[in-house]
Protein backbone atom coordinates (compact mmCIF):
# COMPACT_ATOMS: atom_id res chain seq x y z
CA UNK A 1 0.00 0.00 0.00
CA UNK A 2 1.07 3.60 -0.82
CA UNK A 3 1.94 5.95 1.81
CA UNK A 4 -1.01 8.12 3.38
CA UNK A 5 -1.43 11.29 3.58
CA UNK A 6 -1.26 12.48 7.41
CA UNK A 7 -4.15 11.83 9.94
CA UNK A 8 -4.84 8.37 8.06
CA UNK A 9 -4.35 4.83 9.38
CA UNK A 10 -4.71 1.57 8.17
CA UNK A 11 -6.82 -0.90 10.27
CA UNK A 12 -8.13 -4.63 9.14
CA UNK A 13 -11.71 -4.85 9.14
CA UNK A 14 -12.00 -7.01 13.04
CA UNK A 15 -10.92 -3.31 14.13
CA UNK A 16 -13.16 -1.37 12.42
CA UNK A 17 -16.69 -3.76 12.90
CA UNK A 18 -17.94 -6.93 13.52
CA UNK A 19 -18.89 -9.75 11.28
CA UNK A 20 -22.10 -11.73 11.42
CA UNK A 21 -23.22 -14.69 9.80
CA UNK A 22 -26.48 -15.81 8.54
CA UNK A 23 -28.74 -19.19 8.31
CA UNK A 24 -31.87 -19.79 6.25
CA UNK A 25 -35.21 -21.03 8.42
CA UNK A 26 -36.64 -24.46 7.71
CA UNK A 27 -39.03 -24.15 4.84
CA UNK A 28 -41.28 -27.03 6.68
CA UNK A 29 -42.34 -24.36 9.39
CA UNK A 30 -44.70 -22.02 7.67
CA UNK A 31 -44.60 -19.54 10.22
CA UNK A 32 -40.78 -18.76 9.75
CA UNK A 33 -42.05 -17.21 5.78
CA UNK A 34 -44.06 -14.42 4.47
CA UNK A 35 -43.10 -11.58 7.00
CA UNK A 36 -41.96 -8.36 7.04
CA UNK A 37 -38.31 -8.54 7.99
CA UNK A 38 -35.74 -8.54 5.03
CA UNK A 39 -33.83 -12.09 4.17
CA UNK A 40 -30.99 -11.19 1.79
CA UNK A 41 -29.44 -13.78 -0.18
CA UNK A 42 -27.38 -13.74 -3.30
CA UNK A 43 -30.34 -13.12 -5.73
CA UNK A 44 -30.65 -9.51 -3.82
CA UNK A 45 -26.96 -8.31 -4.33
CA UNK A 46 -28.02 -6.83 -7.38
CA UNK A 47 -28.46 -3.40 -6.25
CA UNK A 48 -25.84 -1.26 -3.98
CA UNK A 49 -28.55 -0.21 -1.69
CA UNK A 50 -31.02 -3.03 -0.67
CA UNK A 51 -33.99 -1.62 0.63
CA UNK A 52 -36.45 -4.68 0.29
CA UNK A 53 -35.55 -8.38 -0.37
CA UNK A 54 -37.58 -11.21 -2.84
CA UNK A 55 -37.98 -13.43 0.56
CA UNK A 56 -39.15 -12.01 4.12
CA UNK A 57 -39.26 -13.97 6.96
CA UNK A 58 -40.98 -13.62 11.31
CA UNK A 59 -40.09 -12.73 14.13
CA UNK A 60 -41.01 -16.04 15.10
CA UNK A 61 -38.13 -17.05 12.56
CA UNK A 62 -35.92 -14.62 13.90
CA UNK A 63 -36.12 -15.99 17.53
CA UNK A 64 -35.81 -19.70 16.79
CA UNK A 65 -33.68 -20.23 13.82
CA UNK A 66 -30.34 -19.57 12.44
CA UNK A 67 -31.38 -16.12 11.25
CA UNK A 68 -29.56 -13.46 13.22
CA UNK A 69 -30.54 -9.38 12.78
CA UNK A 70 -27.99 -6.94 11.23
CA UNK A 71 -28.17 -3.50 12.12
CA UNK A 72 -29.10 -0.70 9.13
CA UNK A 73 -26.10 0.41 7.59
CA UNK A 74 -24.06 -2.88 7.87
CA UNK A 75 -22.04 -3.74 4.68
CA UNK A 76 -23.23 -7.17 3.45
CA UNK A 77 -20.98 -9.47 1.29
CA UNK A 78 -21.72 -12.55 -1.12
CA UNK A 79 -19.31 -15.53 1.10
CA UNK A 80 -20.20 -18.41 -0.95
CA UNK A 81 -21.70 -18.88 -4.54
CA UNK A 82 -20.12 -19.46 -8.02
CA UNK A 83 -19.91 -15.95 -8.92
CA UNK A 84 -16.93 -15.35 -6.69
CA UNK A 85 -14.74 -16.60 -9.12
CA UNK A 86 -14.74 -12.97 -10.87
CA UNK A 87 -16.94 -10.63 -8.65
CA UNK A 88 -17.31 -9.79 -5.05
CA UNK A 89 -20.84 -8.73 -4.96
CA UNK A 90 -21.15 -5.82 -2.03
CA UNK A 91 -24.04 -4.00 -1.03
CA UNK A 92 -25.49 -1.99 2.16
CA UNK A 93 -28.81 -2.41 3.90
CA UNK A 94 -31.09 0.42 4.45
CA UNK A 95 -32.95 -1.35 7.13
CA UNK A 96 -32.70 -3.87 9.93
CA UNK A 97 -32.30 -7.38 7.99
CA UNK A 98 -31.22 -10.91 8.38
CA UNK A 99 -29.16 -12.90 5.98
CA UNK A 100 -29.08 -16.32 4.77
CA UNK A 101 -26.35 -18.61 4.82
CA UNK A 102 -24.07 -17.44 1.51
CA UNK A 103 -24.10 -14.16 3.48
CA UNK A 104 -21.84 -11.99 5.56
CA UNK A 105 -22.73 -8.81 6.88
CA UNK A 106 -20.21 -6.70 8.45
CA UNK A 107 -21.84 -3.92 11.07
CA UNK A 108 -19.28 -0.72 11.30
CA UNK A 109 -18.10 0.74 14.41
CA UNK A 110 -19.67 4.66 15.04
CA UNK A 111 -17.16 6.97 12.77
CA UNK A 112 -16.46 4.52 10.04
CA UNK A 113 -19.19 5.13 6.86
CA UNK A 114 -20.56 2.35 5.28
CA UNK A 115 -20.79 3.76 2.44
CA UNK A 116 -17.03 4.22 1.98
CA UNK A 117 -16.02 0.76 3.35
CA UNK A 118 -18.02 -0.52 0.88
CA UNK A 119 -16.50 1.60 -1.91
CA UNK A 120 -13.30 0.20 0.02
CA UNK A 121 -14.65 -3.51 -0.75
CA UNK A 122 -14.73 -2.56 -4.34
CA UNK A 123 -11.81 -0.29 -4.25
CA UNK A 124 -9.71 -3.43 -3.27
CA UNK A 125 -12.33 -6.42 -4.82
CA UNK A 126 -9.33 -8.20 -6.60
CA UNK A 127 -6.92 -8.18 -4.07
CA UNK A 128 -9.44 -9.77 -1.48
CA UNK A 129 -10.42 -12.59 -4.06
CA UNK A 130 -6.54 -13.28 -5.03
CA UNK A 131 -5.97 -13.34 -1.11
CA UNK A 132 -8.92 -14.36 0.95
CA UNK A 133 -11.24 -16.95 -1.98
CA UNK A 134 -11.29 -20.15 -1.69
CA UNK A 135 -11.85 -22.14 -5.03
CA UNK A 136 -14.30 -24.72 -5.55
CA UNK A 137 -15.47 -27.22 -8.30
CA UNK A 138 -18.51 -24.84 -9.10
CA UNK A 139 -19.09 -22.37 -6.06
CA UNK A 140 -16.72 -20.81 -4.10
CA UNK A 141 -16.41 -18.96 -1.12
CA UNK A 142 -14.46 -16.39 1.04
CA UNK A 143 -12.26 -17.65 4.05
CA UNK A 144 -13.52 -15.24 6.86
CA UNK A 145 -10.35 -15.46 9.15
CA UNK A 146 -7.87 -13.57 5.70
CA UNK A 147 -11.29 -11.19 5.36
CA UNK A 148 -11.00 -10.16 8.81
CA UNK A 149 -7.21 -9.39 8.88
CA UNK A 150 -7.88 -7.67 5.35
CA UNK A 151 -6.21 -4.02 5.82
CA UNK A 152 -8.27 -0.84 4.56
CA UNK A 153 -6.90 2.53 4.62
CA UNK A 154 -9.00 4.72 6.69
CA UNK A 155 -9.33 8.35 6.63
CA UNK A 156 -10.60 10.42 9.40
CA UNK A 157 -14.76 10.47 9.89
CA UNK A 158 -14.75 13.51 7.88
CA UNK A 159 -12.94 12.82 4.84
CA UNK A 160 -14.84 9.60 4.61
CA UNK A 161 -17.57 11.31 3.63
CA UNK A 162 -16.43 13.83 1.59
CA UNK A 163 -14.77 10.90 -0.41
CA UNK A 164 -18.04 8.88 -1.19
CA UNK A 165 -19.56 11.81 -1.79
CA UNK A 166 -16.51 12.75 -4.53
CA UNK A 167 -16.42 9.18 -6.15
CA UNK A 168 -20.45 8.86 -5.89
CA UNK A 169 -20.47 12.09 -7.98
CA UNK A 170 -18.21 11.04 -10.39
CA UNK A 171 -19.28 7.61 -11.14
CA UNK A 172 -22.26 9.12 -11.32
CA UNK A 173 -21.37 11.07 -14.35
CA UNK A 174 -19.86 7.87 -16.06
CA UNK A 175 -22.72 5.92 -15.37
CA UNK A 176 -24.50 8.33 -18.02
CA UNK A 177 -22.13 8.14 -20.20
CA UNK A 178 -22.10 4.34 -20.28
CA UNK A 179 -25.76 4.71 -20.22
CA UNK A 180 -25.55 6.56 -23.08
CA UNK A 181 -23.06 4.45 -24.93
CA UNK A 182 -24.78 1.15 -23.88
CA UNK A 183 -28.14 2.85 -25.86
CA UNK A 184 -25.75 3.83 -28.94
CA UNK A 185 -24.78 0.16 -29.22
CA UNK A 186 -28.28 -1.31 -29.02
CA UNK A 187 -29.14 1.37 -31.77
CA UNK A 188 -26.17 -0.06 -33.79
CA UNK A 189 -27.44 -3.94 -33.50
CA UNK A 190 -30.52 -2.50 -34.61
CA UNK A 191 -29.29 -0.93 -37.44
CA UNK A 192 -27.81 -3.86 -38.43
CA UNK A 193 -30.35 -5.74 -38.50
CA UNK A 194 -32.88 -3.61 -40.28
CA UNK A 195 -30.06 -3.22 -42.93
CA UNK A 196 -29.64 -6.48 -43.60
CA UNK A 197 -33.48 -7.62 -43.60
CA UNK A 198 -33.67 -4.16 -46.22
CA UNK A 199 -31.20 -6.24 -48.21
CA UNK A 200 -32.75 -9.29 -48.08
CA UNK A 201 -36.22 -7.80 -49.13
CA UNK A 202 -34.79 -6.36 -52.05
CA UNK A 203 -35.33 -2.42 -51.23
CA UNK A 204 -31.07 -1.73 -50.80
CA UNK A 205 -30.57 -2.20 -54.42
CA UNK A 206 -34.31 -0.83 -55.75
CA UNK A 207 -32.74 1.93 -57.54
CA UNK A 208 -30.13 -0.37 -58.97
CA UNK A 209 -32.56 -2.56 -60.50
CA UNK A 210 -34.40 0.25 -61.70
CA UNK A 211 -30.89 1.29 -63.16
CA UNK A 212 -29.75 -2.02 -64.34
CA UNK A 213 -32.63 -3.83 -66.03
CA UNK A 214 -30.71 -5.26 -68.87
CA UNK A 215 -28.88 -7.40 -65.54
CA UNK A 216 -32.54 -8.84 -64.79
CA UNK A 217 -34.35 -11.89 -65.22
CA UNK A 218 -37.81 -13.11 -65.19
CA UNK A 219 -37.95 -16.25 -62.34
CA UNK A 220 -38.32 -18.34 -65.16
CA UNK A 221 -35.15 -17.27 -66.89
CA UNK A 222 -33.67 -17.62 -63.56
CA UNK A 223 -34.87 -20.90 -62.63
CA UNK A 224 -33.30 -22.27 -66.37
CA UNK A 225 -30.10 -20.40 -65.95
CA UNK A 226 -29.87 -22.46 -62.33
CA UNK A 227 -30.46 -25.90 -63.93
CA UNK A 228 -28.04 -24.77 -67.06
CA UNK A 229 -25.50 -23.73 -64.13
CA UNK A 230 -25.80 -27.02 -62.84
CA UNK A 231 -25.32 -28.98 -65.63
CA UNK A 232 -22.16 -27.02 -66.43
CA UNK A 233 -20.66 -27.57 -63.23
CA UNK A 234 -21.20 -31.09 -63.48
CA UNK A 235 -19.84 -31.80 -66.95
CA UNK A 236 -16.93 -29.88 -65.55
CA UNK A 237 -16.29 -31.96 -62.88
CA UNK A 238 -16.49 -34.97 -65.04
CA UNK A 239 -14.61 -34.03 -67.54
CA UNK A 240 -11.74 -32.91 -64.90
CA UNK A 241 -12.13 -36.47 -63.39
CA UNK A 242 -12.20 -38.13 -66.18
CA UNK A 243 -8.71 -36.55 -67.27
CA UNK A 244 -7.39 -37.66 -63.73
CA UNK A 245 -8.50 -41.10 -64.45
CA UNK A 246 -6.05 -41.01 -68.03
CA UNK A 247 -3.31 -39.92 -65.93
CA UNK A 248 -3.60 -42.29 -63.27
CA UNK A 249 -3.83 -45.13 -65.53
CA UNK A 250 -1.01 -43.91 -67.55
CA UNK A 251 1.06 -43.68 -64.51
CA UNK A 252 0.16 -47.24 -63.70
CA UNK A 253 -2.49 -47.18 -61.80
CA UNK A 254 -0.13 -46.10 -59.19
CA UNK A 255 -2.08 -44.33 -55.63
CA UNK A 256 -5.96 -44.12 -55.33
CA UNK A 257 -7.71 -44.16 -58.08
CA UNK A 258 -9.75 -40.69 -58.86
CA UNK A 259 -13.37 -40.48 -57.48
CA UNK A 260 -15.86 -39.94 -59.83
CA UNK A 261 -18.23 -36.66 -58.94
CA UNK A 262 -21.56 -37.59 -57.95
CA UNK A 263 -24.46 -36.67 -60.44
CA UNK A 264 -26.42 -33.36 -59.28
CA UNK A 265 -29.31 -33.82 -57.08
CA UNK A 266 -32.86 -33.66 -57.95
CA UNK A 267 -33.67 -30.22 -58.97
CA UNK A 268 -36.17 -29.15 -56.67
CA UNK A 269 -37.02 -25.89 -58.18
CA UNK A 270 -39.36 -24.38 -55.46
CA UNK A 271 -37.98 -23.86 -51.82
CA UNK A 272 -40.66 -24.92 -49.14
CA UNK A 273 -40.83 -23.16 -46.35
CA UNK A 274 -40.81 -24.31 -42.91
CA UNK A 275 -42.57 -21.95 -40.76
CA UNK A 276 -45.47 -21.65 -44.14
CA UNK A 277 -44.93 -18.00 -44.47
CA UNK A 278 -42.86 -16.63 -47.25
CA UNK A 279 -41.34 -14.07 -47.33
CA UNK A 280 -41.14 -11.20 -50.07
CA UNK A 281 -38.81 -10.75 -52.43
CA UNK A 282 -38.54 -8.84 -55.95
CA UNK A 283 -40.37 -10.26 -59.05
CA UNK A 284 -37.13 -10.40 -60.55
CA UNK A 285 -35.68 -12.96 -57.42
CA UNK A 286 -36.91 -16.36 -56.99
CA UNK A 287 -36.47 -18.18 -53.74
CA UNK A 288 -34.76 -21.72 -54.27
CA UNK A 289 -33.73 -24.76 -51.54
CA UNK A 290 -29.58 -24.23 -51.01
CA UNK A 291 -29.55 -28.34 -52.46
CA UNK A 292 -30.33 -26.64 -56.23
CA UNK A 293 -27.23 -24.01 -55.62
CA UNK A 294 -24.72 -26.36 -54.20
CA UNK A 295 -23.41 -29.05 -52.16
CA UNK A 296 -24.19 -30.03 -48.69
CA UNK A 297 -22.01 -32.38 -46.97
CA UNK A 298 -21.18 -33.49 -43.32
CA UNK A 299 -17.45 -33.89 -41.51
CA UNK A 300 -15.17 -35.96 -39.88
CA UNK A 301 -16.05 -37.62 -36.51
CA UNK A 302 -12.84 -37.79 -33.92
CA UNK A 303 -11.98 -40.77 -32.19
CA UNK A 304 -9.22 -42.69 -30.92
CA UNK A 305 -8.81 -44.89 -34.41
CA UNK A 306 -7.96 -41.49 -36.09
CA UNK A 307 -4.96 -40.96 -33.51
CA UNK A 308 -2.92 -44.35 -35.38
CA UNK A 309 -3.43 -42.95 -38.92
CA UNK A 310 -0.07 -41.34 -40.27
CA UNK A 311 -1.68 -38.69 -42.27
CA UNK A 312 -2.61 -35.92 -40.47
CA UNK A 313 -4.72 -32.73 -41.37
CA UNK A 314 -5.82 -29.37 -39.62
CA UNK A 315 -9.63 -29.76 -38.17
CA UNK A 316 -12.28 -26.80 -37.39
CA UNK A 317 -14.32 -27.41 -34.98
CA UNK A 318 -17.48 -25.85 -33.53
CA UNK A 319 -15.27 -23.54 -31.59
CA UNK A 320 -13.68 -22.21 -34.34
CA UNK A 321 -16.99 -20.94 -36.15
CA UNK A 322 -19.31 -18.08 -35.07
CA UNK A 323 -21.35 -15.70 -37.08
CA UNK A 324 -19.93 -14.08 -39.72
CA UNK A 325 -16.33 -15.03 -38.01
CA UNK A 326 -13.87 -17.58 -37.99
CA UNK A 327 -11.51 -18.07 -34.62
CA UNK A 328 -8.35 -19.53 -35.82
CA UNK A 329 -5.74 -19.30 -32.82
CA UNK A 330 -6.39 -22.61 -31.67
CA UNK A 331 -6.59 -25.22 -34.50
CA UNK A 332 -6.45 -28.96 -33.68
CA UNK A 333 -5.04 -31.68 -35.89
CA UNK A 334 -7.38 -35.44 -36.79
CA UNK A 335 -6.22 -38.40 -38.74
CA UNK A 336 -7.49 -39.46 -41.84
CA UNK A 337 -7.10 -40.86 -44.70
CA UNK A 338 -6.27 -39.87 -48.45
CA UNK A 339 -9.82 -40.33 -49.49
CA UNK A 340 -11.34 -38.52 -46.55
CA UNK A 341 -9.22 -35.79 -47.20
CA UNK A 342 -10.36 -35.26 -50.20
CA UNK A 343 -13.35 -35.97 -49.64
CA UNK A 344 -13.63 -33.08 -46.27
CA UNK A 345 -10.80 -30.39 -47.62
CA UNK A 346 -12.38 -27.06 -47.54
CA UNK A 347 -12.57 -25.24 -50.73
CA UNK A 348 -12.23 -20.80 -50.03
CA UNK A 349 -16.13 -20.12 -50.17
CA UNK A 350 -17.08 -23.13 -48.38
CA UNK A 351 -20.08 -22.32 -46.15
CA UNK A 352 -19.62 -23.69 -42.73
CA UNK A 353 -22.98 -23.94 -40.16
CA UNK A 354 -23.02 -25.10 -36.80
CA UNK A 355 -24.98 -27.63 -36.60
CA UNK A 356 -26.16 -27.02 -33.08
CA UNK A 357 -24.88 -26.82 -29.08
CA UNK A 358 -28.82 -26.97 -27.41
CA UNK A 359 -28.98 -23.10 -28.05
CA UNK A 360 -31.89 -22.02 -31.04
CA UNK A 361 -30.44 -18.40 -30.26
CA UNK A 362 -27.02 -20.02 -31.11
CA UNK A 363 -27.70 -22.94 -33.85
CA UNK A 364 -26.79 -22.58 -37.40
CA UNK A 365 -23.76 -19.64 -36.62
CA UNK A 366 -22.18 -19.57 -40.25
CA UNK A 367 -19.42 -18.40 -41.54
CA UNK A 368 -17.41 -19.11 -45.05
CA UNK A 369 -14.25 -20.59 -44.92
CA UNK A 370 -11.17 -17.99 -45.90
CA UNK A 371 -8.63 -20.50 -47.26
CA UNK A 372 -6.49 -19.42 -44.77
CA UNK A 373 -4.58 -22.76 -44.07
CA UNK A 374 -3.89 -25.24 -46.31
CA UNK A 375 -5.78 -28.55 -46.80
CA UNK A 376 -8.65 -27.58 -43.94
CA UNK A 377 -10.84 -29.95 -42.46
CA UNK A 378 -13.76 -30.04 -40.42
CA UNK A 379 -15.65 -31.96 -37.99
CA UNK A 380 -19.31 -33.66 -37.91
CA UNK A 381 -20.57 -31.10 -36.14
CA UNK A 382 -19.69 -28.24 -38.63
CA UNK A 383 -22.02 -28.67 -42.25
CA UNK A 384 -20.40 -27.69 -45.09
CA UNK A 385 -22.57 -25.88 -48.00
CA UNK A 386 -20.62 -25.11 -51.55
CA UNK A 387 -21.91 -23.35 -53.62
CA UNK A 388 -22.03 -24.56 -57.78
CA UNK A 389 -21.47 -20.49 -58.39
CA UNK A 390 -24.16 -19.25 -58.76
CA UNK A 391 -24.83 -18.28 -55.28
CA UNK A 392 -22.00 -16.15 -53.88
CA UNK A 393 -20.51 -17.47 -50.69
CA UNK A 394 -20.83 -13.88 -49.45
CA UNK A 395 -24.25 -12.90 -50.56
CA UNK A 396 -25.49 -16.39 -48.88
CA UNK A 397 -23.60 -15.57 -45.76
CA UNK A 398 -25.22 -12.31 -45.21
CA UNK A 399 -28.25 -13.63 -45.77
CA UNK A 400 -27.88 -16.02 -43.39
CA UNK A 401 -27.27 -14.05 -40.34
CA UNK A 402 -30.00 -11.46 -41.22
CA UNK A 403 -33.37 -11.77 -39.56
CA UNK A 404 -34.99 -13.80 -42.29
CA UNK A 405 -32.72 -15.84 -42.62
CA UNK A 406 -31.61 -16.47 -38.76
CA UNK A 407 -35.78 -17.54 -38.54
CA UNK A 408 -35.85 -19.79 -41.19
CA UNK A 409 -32.63 -21.43 -39.72
CA UNK A 410 -34.50 -21.85 -36.63
CA UNK A 411 -37.74 -23.26 -38.23
CA UNK A 412 -35.89 -26.12 -39.82
CA UNK A 413 -33.83 -27.09 -36.67
CA UNK A 414 -35.36 -30.48 -34.88
CA UNK A 415 -35.27 -30.09 -31.18
CA UNK A 416 -35.16 -33.40 -28.47
CA UNK A 417 -35.43 -32.80 -25.19
CA UNK A 418 -34.88 -29.08 -25.26
CA UNK A 419 -31.65 -29.81 -27.56
CA UNK A 420 -32.21 -27.88 -31.24
CA UNK A 421 -29.88 -29.26 -33.77
CA UNK A 422 -29.43 -29.24 -37.50
CA UNK A 423 -28.71 -31.58 -40.38
CA UNK A 424 -27.11 -32.05 -43.87
CA UNK A 425 -30.52 -32.36 -44.92
CA UNK A 426 -32.40 -29.62 -43.34
CA UNK A 427 -29.51 -27.28 -44.80
CA UNK A 428 -29.84 -28.49 -48.45
CA UNK A 429 -33.70 -27.72 -47.71
CA UNK A 430 -32.95 -24.28 -46.30
CA UNK A 431 -34.58 -21.70 -48.91
CA UNK A 432 -32.49 -19.01 -50.21
CA UNK A 433 -32.92 -15.81 -52.03
CA UNK A 434 -31.65 -15.88 -55.83
CA UNK A 435 -30.86 -13.22 -57.98
CA UNK A 436 -28.86 -12.04 -60.65
CA UNK A 437 -25.34 -12.49 -59.46
CA UNK A 438 -24.55 -8.88 -60.48
CA UNK A 439 -26.95 -7.43 -58.57
CA UNK A 440 -26.14 -10.60 -55.50
CA UNK A 441 -22.42 -8.60 -55.92
CA UNK A 442 -24.33 -5.12 -55.47
CA UNK A 443 -25.74 -6.33 -52.56
CA UNK A 444 -22.64 -7.83 -51.16
CA UNK A 445 -20.96 -4.72 -51.79
CA UNK A 446 -22.89 -1.99 -50.08
CA UNK A 447 -23.39 -4.75 -46.68
CA UNK A 448 -19.76 -5.21 -46.53
CA UNK A 449 -19.18 -1.14 -46.53
CA UNK A 450 -21.83 0.03 -44.37
CA UNK A 451 -21.28 -3.24 -41.66
CA UNK A 452 -17.61 -2.66 -41.74
CA UNK A 453 -18.41 1.23 -40.35
CA UNK A 454 -21.00 -0.35 -38.09
CA UNK A 455 -17.89 -2.52 -36.63
CA UNK A 456 -15.91 0.34 -36.67
CA UNK A 457 -18.63 2.28 -34.36
CA UNK A 458 -18.75 -0.14 -32.42
CA UNK A 459 -15.21 -0.96 -31.91
CA UNK A 460 -15.46 3.11 -30.43
CA UNK A 461 -18.15 2.62 -28.19
CA UNK A 462 -16.06 -1.07 -26.61
CA UNK A 463 -12.88 1.57 -26.17
CA UNK A 464 -14.84 3.63 -24.79
CA UNK A 465 -16.55 1.47 -22.39
CA UNK A 466 -13.34 0.13 -21.55
CA UNK A 467 -11.99 3.84 -20.79
CA UNK A 468 -14.88 4.40 -18.52
CA UNK A 469 -13.91 1.48 -16.51
CA UNK A 470 -10.44 2.08 -16.23
CA UNK A 471 -11.71 5.79 -15.28
CA UNK A 472 -13.80 4.07 -12.32
CA UNK A 473 -10.71 2.14 -11.33
CA UNK A 474 -8.18 4.96 -11.06
CA UNK A 475 -11.15 6.95 -9.02
CA UNK A 476 -11.06 4.62 -6.55
CA UNK A 477 -7.38 4.25 -6.67
CA UNK A 478 -7.10 7.80 -5.84
CA UNK A 479 -9.28 7.65 -3.26
CA UNK A 480 -7.79 5.06 -1.06
CA UNK A 481 -4.31 6.64 -1.13
CA UNK A 482 -5.85 10.05 -0.17
CA UNK A 483 -5.46 12.23 -3.32
CA UNK A 484 -9.42 12.11 -4.61
CA UNK A 485 -10.30 14.94 -1.84
CA UNK A 486 -8.40 17.58 0.06
CA UNK A 487 -7.39 16.63 3.95
CA UNK A 488 -8.81 19.11 6.48
CA UNK A 489 -6.16 19.64 9.16
CA UNK A 490 -9.48 20.27 11.52
CA UNK A 491 -10.47 16.40 10.92
CA UNK A 492 -9.97 14.03 14.06
CA UNK A 493 -6.86 12.12 12.85
CA UNK A 494 -8.30 8.52 11.95
CA UNK A 495 -5.53 6.74 14.91
CA UNK A 496 -7.57 8.69 17.12
CA UNK A 497 -10.65 7.36 15.87
CA UNK A 498 -9.61 3.71 16.17
CA UNK A 499 -7.96 4.30 19.39
CA UNK A 500 -11.34 5.53 20.16
CA UNK A 501 -13.46 2.71 18.34
CA UNK A 502 -11.34 0.36 20.08
CA UNK A 503 -11.61 1.44 23.71
CA UNK A 504 -15.21 2.10 23.49
CA UNK A 505 -15.42 -2.00 22.25
CA UNK A 506 -13.43 -3.12 25.33
CA UNK A 507 -15.06 -1.20 27.79
CA UNK A 508 -18.89 -2.74 25.97
CA UNK A 509 -17.32 -6.29 26.49
CA UNK A 510 -16.17 -5.65 29.67
CA UNK A 511 -19.66 -4.82 30.70
CA UNK A 512 -21.41 -7.53 28.73
CA UNK A 513 -23.67 -9.44 31.31
CA UNK A 514 -21.79 -12.77 31.81
CA UNK A 515 -24.31 -16.09 31.40
CA UNK A 516 -23.86 -18.03 34.51
CA UNK A 517 -23.96 -21.49 35.42
CA UNK A 518 -26.96 -23.42 36.62
CA UNK A 519 -27.04 -26.66 38.45
CA UNK A 520 -28.47 -29.20 36.67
Amino acid sequence: MTELPKGWAVASFSQIGTWMGGGTPSKAVGSFWGGPIPWISPKDMKTKIIRSTIDGITTDAVGNSAAKLIPAGSVVIVARSGILAHTLPIAITAIESTLNQDMKALALSKGIESSFVAWGLRAFEQAILNKCRKGGTTVHSIEMPSLIAFELPIPPTNEQRRIVEKIEAMFERIDKGVESLAVAKTTLGLYRQSLLKSAFEGRLTAAWRSQNPNKLETPKALLARIQKERETHYKSALDNWQAALSEWRAAGEVGRKPVKPSRPTEFIGEAVFPSGEIAQIPPAWRWSPMSDVGRTSGGLTKNQKREALPLKAKYLRVANVYSNELRLDHITEIGLTEEELSKSRLEKGDLLFVEGNGSLEQIGRVAVWDGSIPDMTHQNHLIRFSTDGLLDSQFAMLFMISPVGRNLIKAQASSTSGLHTLSISKIANLPVPICYPAEQAEITRILDARLTAADAMEAEINAALLRAEALRQSILKQAFAGTLVPQDPNDEPAPTLLARIKAERAKAGKTKPRKTAHAG
